[in-house]
């Protein structure tokens, strides 16, 4: 194997790689950042460059975050791409897709996703792909932003919480729905019904439980309701986005069996979580649809391994502190977003260990499956002809999560003090190690990844 033309620019080798067969004893070799060949371990592969994992290491996939608010541009202090590659490269991700909103403009048309694009395109440390917006008026926009390399197109059923991306009707929707179906493109959807909502109880005040009633769980069931009707009447491709609802599963569940292209996300802090845990004022675990209870969280779960659930991604949703109200404490006032895109994976292992989930599953439910998602074929695995994006985790290690240390551009986590296992300690993209310096992430369009 030591001829040039079998030579590799890298070659890694450790006692635990994470292939699609499972967890392997092996050496992967990569060459013009692709990887060119995964064998068992003592296969002598040859390379320019040589990575021996520690005994306590694992050879991961880079993690794939289809759900991310960079912010960039318009609200850059609360975010920008900068900031948010290299969270997400120190946590393992080395692909992330940008939501649409709350950058000024937000990307409901072209021009927009082109500027977003220059503001991306010198300053990620990993991969950037895009989603589309869908909102009142932009129909005529879908299929260009569609063909410009959008990998789909994200709508609200209820207020964004920003004035610039409004909400889109059921009927609305379902006439998007009918327009992507003539491309076979993808409407994601956070799934929350207003009139539901306008009859709960206004949040106000500090008390959790008052925040937690003003978001009922009959909110989502009723629009994830509304969602799989449209998207059985015209044959779309629709995604459930952030689901926190347990309650929605078994309407999910049937159908999918009916038939009705349908998947379905849900986020760390629903799955490591509770709400009988939060302390009144303590705003920095605000998100909508909100954190729900134990029982619900158990659920969840059950839902993840019974594959009704499909994947596991951040909904980073970061804003400036004041904007959170830690001051007041004040649940109607603050700005609904847990920031977690550096943390993700270490969340869901301490949790997942506790419940005897391998990190095989972990892996599919973070990198595997939010690539299929997007149709990202050329991520989400270590295999031959995949993008060599990688993570070297160091599964027993152990850390506390200090604010101060995270990348985030703005320090304010519910996770604070925490102790998780797991720790991220290398970040390979291409081939190449992540060096927070230098700018090599690329920029994505759908069909072309």
């Amino acid at each position: 194997m030591g001829t040039e033309a079998h030579r590799h620019d890298l070659v890694i080798r450790g006692g635990a790689v994470l292939t699609p067969a499972g967890l392997r004893a092996a050496e992967v070799g990569i060459r013009g950042g692709v990887i060119t060949a995964v064998e068992p371990l003592g296969a002598g592969l040859d390379g320019d460059r040589l990575i021996k994992l520690a005994d306590d290491e694992t050879l991961l996939p880079g993690l794939v975050d289809t759900h991310v608010h960079v912010n960039e541009p318009g609200r850059t202090e609360w975010e920008g791409f900068n900031s948010a590659t290299r969270a997400a490269a120190a946590g393992g991700v080395t692909t992330l897709i940008d939501m649409p909103l709350n950058s000024i403009p937000p990307t409901v048309s072209v021009a927009a996703l082109e500027a977003k694009q220059a503001c991306a395109a010198p300053q990620a440390f990993v991969d950037v792909g895009f989603w589309g917006g869908a909102v009142p008026g932009n129909t005529a926009d879908l299929r260009p932003l569609h063909e410009a390399g959008v990998f789909g197109f994200k709508c609200f059923l209820v207020s964004s919480g920003v004035d610039e991306f409004p909400h889109l009707s059921p009927a609305e929707m379902e006439t998007d729905l009918a327009e992507l179906k003539t491309f076979d493109g993808l409407l994601i959807v956070h799934a929350e019904n207003p009139d539901v909502i306008g009859a709960a109880p206004e949040a106000a005040g500090p008390r959790y439980a008052g925040f937690l009633a003003s978001r009922p769980r009959a909110a989502e069931d009723t629009a994830v309701g509304q969602v799989i009707a449209a998207a059985r009447r015209t044959g779309a491709r629709a995604h459930i986005l952030h689901l926190s609802s347990a309650d929605a599963l078994p309407r999910i569940a049937r159908a999918k069996a009916d038939g009705v292209r349908l998947t379905a996300e849900t986020c760390p802090h629903y799955l490591t979580l509770t709400a009988e845990e939060i302390p009144d004022g303590a705003t920095a675990f605000k998100c909508c649809p909100p954190i729900r209870e134990e029982a619900n969280r158990e659920l969840l779960w059950q839902g993840l391994a019974d594959g009704i659930i499909d994947c596991i991604v951040s909904d980073h949703s970061p804003s400036t502190p004041d904007l959170k109200a830690l001051d007041s404490g004040n649940f109607g006032l603050a700005w609904g977003g847990v920031s977690s895109l550096q943390l993700g994976l270490s969340l869901i292992w301490t949790e997942a260990k506790t419940r005897g989930v391998p990190l095989e599953r972990v892996l599919h439910w973070m990198s595997a499956a939010p690539a299929q998602l997007a149709g990202l074929h050329r991520k989400g695995a270590i295999t031959p002809g995949r993008d060599a994006d990688l993570a070297v985790f160091a599964a027993e290690d152990t850390f506390t999560v200090d604010p101060a240390a995270l990348q985030h551009k703005n320090p304010v986590t519910p996770y604070a003090g925490r102790e998780l296992s797991g720790v991220v300690r290398r970040t390979i993209l291409a081939g190449a190690d992540v060096d927070c310096l230098v700018p090599r992430g690329r920029l994505l369009r759908r069909g072309e990844a």
